[in-house]
C-alpha cells in the first residue's frame, strides 16, 4: 500500500511541475551583444517588437510564445530549430501565426536588411 500511495505522489510531482525556460525571448535575445528587436508598443494583454536585421546579422537562440509576425522587408535567413538548418527566402509582406512555444536562431544571409514586426499576447 505504501508503495502504492508514494507511485501516486510521484507522478503527481512529475506532472504538475512546470519546465523552466532557459533562453532568452525575442526582447532578450540579440547577436553578438547588441539588441535586434525593440519594443514598438507594450499593454497588459499584448507586445509589439520591430527587429532589424541587416546582412550578416542574425538571433541568438531564443524562444518565442505563441504570437503573429509580419514581414515588413525580406531577405534569405539561415534559420537553426528542432527541424534543423535550412537557407529559407523570406518575402516581404509575408505573414505568420505560431499557436505554440517555438525555439530557433537566425542569421541574415542575404544582401538586404530584414524588418519584422512581432505581436505577443500576454
Amino acid at each position: 500500500m505504501y508503495i502504492k500511495y508514494t507511485l501516486i505522489v510521484l507522478l503527481l510531482l512529475i506532472f504538475s511541475c512546470k519546465t523552466t525556460q532557459t533562453l532568452p525571448d525575442p526582447l532578450e535575445a540579440g547577436w553578438e551583444g547588441e539588441k535586434v528587436c525593440e519594443v514598438l508598443s507594450e499593454t497588459k494583454k499584448q507586445r509589439v517588437l520591430k527587429c532589424v536585421f541587416p546582412p550578416n546579422v542574425g538571433h541568438q537562440k531564443h524562444y518565442h510564445k505563441p504570437h503573429f509576425g509580419y514581414t515588413l522587408a525580406g531577405s534569405i535567413f539561415k534559420i537553426t530549430d528542432n527541424k534543423g538548418t535550412r537557407d529559407v527566402p523570406v518575402t516581404t509582406g509575408v505573414n505568420w501565426v505560431k499557436t505554440e512555444l517555438s525555439e530557433h536562431e537566425v542569421l541574415n544571409i542575404g544582401d538586404s536588411t530584414a524588418l519584422f514586426l512581432i505581436v505577443e499576447p500576454k
